[in-house]
């Protein structure tokens, strides 16, 4: 039988050639910089935005999970629990920054 399209050359997988995993953690992440958090803003201001962003994710994901069955149903309530979470440890957090 004939073979249209030829083999993979041969390669020796401890080739200079090949990247290394190191070679991929030596390149520095550069953060964007389209949107910026002010510096001056208070650490307390932030919590505070961010509890109340995974407030509404959670509503969003909520009122999405009323339109599904089965696997993405709970595909969505497993990240519901999850941001519950996050929102969770955040309020821990203010309240460490401000206690009762």
């Amino acid at each position: 039988m004939f073979k249209a399209t030829p083999n993979p050359p041969d390669t020796d997988p401890t080739s200079l050639d090949a990247p290394s995993s190191a070679d991929i953690k030596a390149t520095p992440r550069t953060p964007s910089t389209l949107f910026t958090v002010n510096p001056e803003t208070r650490t307390e201001d932030l919590m505070v935005y961010l509890v109340e962003t995974l407030a509404s994710v959670d509503v969003m994901v909520h009122h999405l999970v009323d339109h599904l069955d089965g696997g993405l149903r709970n595909a969505l309530l497993g990240i519901s629990n999850s941001i519950m979470l996050a929102e969770i440890t955040a309020n821990r957090v203010l309240d460490q920054l401000d206690p009762p």
